[in-house]
């Protein structure tokens, strides 16, 4: 038996991604609710893996393999009309954007909290969480372009579009990190040269808020802080 120190073996985060790839296909296969059902499970695999640029790639690539072989299959098998069985495409490509705007959130807020209780974070670990978050609007279009690159013709022109209309109209994920990267850059700047708090991982609060929202005991993460108009201005 592995023993886990804190965190989840590498194979158990294995385990986690192929079930997340499984369930999502069958979400796919069964088209009941897909928005929220890809959402769900993003958010719980969100809040179950060590949450680093890499393992933002595997989930959403994952969710993203999920959704085209559970689109072939449906388009193999239904006699319904295509446009039938290209919705839950959509709808799940709207549901991993609406889970990834909600780790957006929930990193503004674990950064808001520790601030509310006067924990600082060192500029170092504020400036690499922020590069991450930076990159996670791009990796998600990207993951979804490459899905599209690999489907056949129908499902492929279905996540293309979705991409353009993405780049032209803005994502969930790409609104929400607009405030959550104006609050890092703030705190960046009050951090100046203090050092990091022994123990204290920016990164380790924002799974803890991810496990709240997938265990369903936050759902209304903007509601929990409230910050005043001095915290949004410079100095």
């Amino acid at each position: 038996m592995q023993k886990k120190t804190g965190g989840r073996t590498a194979h158990d985060a294995t385990a986690d991604i192929s079930a997340l790839e499984a369930e999502v296909r069958g979400a796919i296969a069964k088209g009941d609710n897909v928005q929220q059902v890809v959402r769900d499970l993003t958010v719980k695999a969100l809040s179950t893996q060590n949450r680093d640029l890499e393992s933002l790639r595997r989930i959403m690539t994952a969710v993203m393999q999920g959704v085209h072989d559970g689109a072939q299959q449906k388009l193999q098998h239904t006699s319904a009309h295509t446009q039938t069985a290209l919705t839950p495409i959509r709808d799940a490509v709207a549901g991993l954007d609406a889970a990834l705007a909600q780790f957006a959130e929930a990193s503004k807020l674990a950064l808001e909290e520790a601030a509310g209780r006067a924990h600082k974070f060192s500029s170092e670990e504020l400036t690499r969480v922020r590069g991450e978050l930076e990159s996670v609007e791009n990796l998600f279009l990207e993951t979804v372009q490459a899905s599209a690159s690999t489907a056949q013709k129908v499902v492929s022109e279905t996540l293309h579009d979705l991409v353009a209309h993405a780049k032209h109209n803005g994502t969930a994920v790409g609104s929400q990190l607009k405030d959550t990267l104006a609050a890092f850059n703030h705190e960046i700047t009050s951090a100046g040269q203090t050092r990091l708090e022994a123990g204290l991982q920016l990164t380790h609060a924002i799974t803890d808020l991810m496990r709240q929202v997938a265990a369903g005991l936050l759902t209304g993460i903007a509601e929990r802080v409230k910050p005043d108009d001095k915290a949004k201005k410079p100095g």
